[in-house]
């Protein structure tokens, strides 16, 4: 990518009101079958033309053909069954009914390899697409089987892999692992966490990300920042040991947070994929919001390793509030490649 502040979203756009429930997290598809399959297909096109509307240099698919970033994948894995759910503490902050590991987990097909085959054939843009990570796929489900998080998170490390190689294969110029649950689970990041997300990124020569958020704009992470007092410092558990990791690009939460900007010196040398839009409001950012917080972390990043993107996915939002955010944050990031003396 040869722009400077190449802008991206961290995941989600909000789905078509005809495909599935709107501003929802966890929405129910409308259609079913064949009509499910090209609509999901429409609904990827809708979230591509979106993105190019608004001035994203970093395409996605807006996770269009999901129903969540977690449990879809989880769905086509073998080991995991549906039918059989526990209601377990997710992140430590809220309880959710959830599948069980009940068998050796494997992938015995591909997830998301044609989706990214049909993106790649609407555009010459580049494109990232996002898998969740091994410890937050561990955080989403009830294990009983393996009797170790450890263990599974190096399971589902593997999966990933063979997942995220085949997405490269097909196109995908950057692969991006979600992983809110290292703003949790500190101890198991630095004894296990980061050397599974290596393992999930090895032998890929495409970019690699982690994206690293507080979590959507639901009840549950709302209340829980509050409890989080002045100076949000979660990230100084992780960055030290990312900072020296394999991965290329790490992303963080900045827009309305209270994480110290001067955080970001610990990731020194890495991409920084840094959230100048807030996904916990329909409040639409202006440009020069957005450029003022851009302005703020090039104290402590260099502008040609910085990315502009969302604090994490906009599903809950609607279309027209993810739209208008989308181009509060492109000209936000024209605003402060002008000031940098690039036109573009």
């Amino acid at each position: 990518m040869t722009i400077l502040l190449p802008t991206s979203t961290a995941g989600s756009l909000p789905k078509p009101s005809w495909l599935a429930e709107p501003e929802t997290l966890w929405p129910a598809w409308k259609l079913q079958g064949k009509e499910l399959d090209a609509g999901r297909q429409d609904a990827l096109r809708l979230a591509l033309d979106d993105q190019l509307q608004a001035g994203i240099d970093i395409v996605s698919d807006g996770e269009q053909t999901r129903q969540h970033f977690v449990t879809t994948f989880l769905e086509h894995l073998s080991g995991v069954d549906f039918a059989k759910r526990q209601t377990t503490r997710i992140r430590d902050r809220y309880d959710a009914s959830v599948p069980t590991v009940t068998g050796a987990v494997n992938r015995t097909k591909p997830v998301f390899v044609e989706d990214a085959k049909f993106l790649r054939r609407q555009t010459t843009q580049p494109i990232k697409w996002a898998l969740p990570g091994p410890m937050t796929m561990v955080d989403t489900l009830y294990d009983e089987y393996y009797g170790s998080r450890e263990k599974l998170a190096w399971e589902f490390a593997r999966i990933l892999n063979e997942e995220a190689r085949e997405l490269e294969a097909a196109g995908v110029d950057i692969i991006q692992f979600d992983e809110p649950a290292f703003n949790v689970f500190f101890d198991e990041v630095n004894d296990w966490g980061i050397a599974a997300l290596e393992r999930a990124a090895e032998g890929l020569t495409c970019e690699t990300a982690v994206h690293i958020c507080y979590g959507y704009g639901i009840d549950a992470n709302t209340e829980w920042k509050k409890t989080l007092g002045s100076e949000w410092r979660q990230y100084e558990e992780a960055f030290p040991a990312l900072q020296k990791s394999k991965i290329d690009i790490i992303s963080l939460e900045c827009q309305n947070s209270r994480v110290p900007m001067d955080l970001i010196e610990l990731v020194r040398g890495k991409k920084v994929m840094v959230g100048v839009i807030d996904v916990a409001t329909d409040r639409i950012e202006t440009p020069e919001e957005v450029a003022d917080t851009l302005r703020k972390v090039l104290r402590f990043v260099d502008a040609d390793r910085l990315q502009p993107s969302t604090n994490c996915g906009m599903a809950p939002l609607s279309r027209d509030t993810a739209r208008a955010k989308l181009n509060a944050m492109c000209a936000g990031a024209k605003i402060v490649r002008q000031e940098l003396g690039v036109n573009k």
